[in-house]
């Protein structure tokens, strides 16, 4: 099945090379392009793409707002969207996640890791690169100023909490498994399992708590 995917920058030449990238890939096609928030919300309304590819950084209306309004968590029918940001340490992007955003890429992080990405927001998984990703949820999350949420009224299991550790991390389902020793499909329940606990719409939600209730630090 191809991905059908919304670009929104708002530099003329960044939206049109990334356009290129994803429309070289096999299985996504661009379906169409915004140059800022309040044009992309407005088409992605209209197509219903299955992914959007957004800029933090918009006029008028930003990314995190344009996530908010496509996917946020008082969106009956939210959309896949992943936010993209030139600096790795954008302050905006823990708001992006916060909004609804299954992950984020720089916007040099090449057309394979871009592929990657969008194709897991269309299956509804997440790309949460360790190196970039993870160092930013602690940063955000582990501040003094943001309180610690409170566990689950049904607790983890020592497995789950094995699980939730992997997947801050960055790893995938599949190494996962490899590393616990469980299979894919045990894997993928106890990912289930951890949504359903922790109220959690993605997996970038359940890395985010792990973070901010400091079971991980970098």
């Amino acid at each position: 099945m191809t991905v059908r995917v919304l670009v929104a920058d708002d530099q003329d030449i960044v939206r049109a090379g990334l356009c290129m990238i994803l429309d070289a890939q096999p299985g996504i096609t661009v379906v169409g392009e915004a140059a800022d928030g309040r044009q992309a919300i407005a088409l992605a309304r209209a197509l219903r793409p299955d992914v959007c590819l957004l800029d933090i950084r918009m006029p008028d209306v930003d990314g995190i707002e344009a996530t908010r309004q496509l996917a946020g968590p008082d969106v009956v029918d939210p959309m896949a969207v992943v936010v993209i940001t030139t600096f790795d340490l954008d302050e905006y992007v823990y708001g992006a996640l916060k909004a609804g955003a299954r992950g984020f890429l720089l916007k040099d992080a090449g057309a394979d890791l871009l592929a990657q990405a969008v194709h897991a927001a269309a299956r509804g998984d997440a790309l949460i690169a360790p190196n970039i990703t993870a160092r930013l949820l602690s940063s955000f999350a582990t501040s003094r100023a943001r309180p610690v949420p409170p566990e689950p009224v049904e607790p983890l299991t020592a497995r789950e909490e094995q699980v939730l550790l992997a997947a801050a991390r960055g790893r995938t389902n599949s190494e996962i498994g490899d590393e616990l020793a469980i299979s894919l499909s045990t894997v993928k329940t106890h990912i289930a399992a951890l949504m359903r606990k922790l109220h959690a719409r993605n997996r970038v939600e359940i890395v985010m708590w792990a973070y901010e209730t400091r079971r991980v630090e970098l």
